[in-house]
């Protein structure tokens, strides 16, 4: 049995354009958000820093926070988690999102070389990283380590009910995605790598905010075949997104 989601085309708009940050600046903070018992999607306001400690620095704005015993040891790989497919993560001079900005980096790169160092902000940690011989600084939301990935297509279907099928590959991800998603504390989902459309079609959404500071969220790659009226689904392959570690494995820790 396929089965179809009927979503508006208020709706859908509402969906892609939620899905999108701040396309000059890039992101620093957290972005769009979908309920998991809903397809209607919210964003995020930013949150006011209370400025508790300043110290001069080389960078144009006041640094606040102070340094902290946490998060990736030096020379751990990480993963750009969680920035929509159409903007991209700011690498700054120093920790805060009024830093200046060295660097953009791409929604999904997978290359980042954590250098030991966390900064903690009153509403944020801020970890120092090396991008492509680039020294800076990233926000911690938006980063995590990249486990194993495991194929989800039978888990999807029997959680669905049978093989789901959609009008737009935006509609068939996001439902699929809305699998994985928690209710309390509510996750995000953003489209990290729009569709594309050949023989099969692809799209890639991360869920992040599962409550759990081992497994941060997941990567979902949903592939699908094109249909005379819209998508149905071909497979899911999930990657587990790890906030402390991962093991030789892949298993968060």
């Amino acid at each position: 049995m396929r089965r179809r989601i009927l979503l508006s085309t208020a709706v859908l708009a509402l969906l892609v354009s939620s899905c999108v940050a701040d396309t000059t600046v890039g992101s620093d903070g957290p972005v769009a958000s979908v309920s998991p018992t809903s397809t209607s999607v919210t964003t995020t306001a930013s949150v006011a820093v209370t400025i508790t400690t300043v110290i001069t620095t080389a960078s144009t704005s006041p640094l606040v926070g102070s340094p902290i015993d946490f998060g990736p040891r030096s020379g751990d790989v990480i993963a750009v988690i969680g920035v929509p497919h159409d903007d991209a993560l700011n690498l700054r001079a120093a920790p805060g999102p009024t830093q200046d900005i060295l660097d953009t980096i791409d929604p999904v790169y997978e290359g980042l070389v954590a250098q030991g160092e966390t900064w903690e902000m009153p509403t944020a940690f801020w970890v120092k990283v090396d991008y492509e011989g680039t020294i800076g600084w990233v926000h911690m939301g938006f980063i995590a380590y990249l486990g194993h990935t495991d194929d989800a297509t039978a888990t999807v279907v029997a959680d669905l009910g049978g093989n789901p099928a959609a009008d737009s590959m935006e509609e068939l991800g996001v439902l699929v995605a809305m699998t994985f998603a928690s209710v309390d504390p509510p996750s995000d989902i953003v489209m990290t790598v729009g569709p594309t459309t050949g023989d099969l079609a692809e799209v890639t959404y991360d869920v992040i905010g599962l409550g759990d500071d081992s497994v941060r969220g997941a990567r979902i790659h949903v592939i699908a075949e094109p249909t005379s009226d819209g998508f149905g689904l071909k497979s899911v392959d999930v990657t587990a997104l790890c906030g402390r570690a991962v093991t030789p494995e892949g298993l968060c820790v």
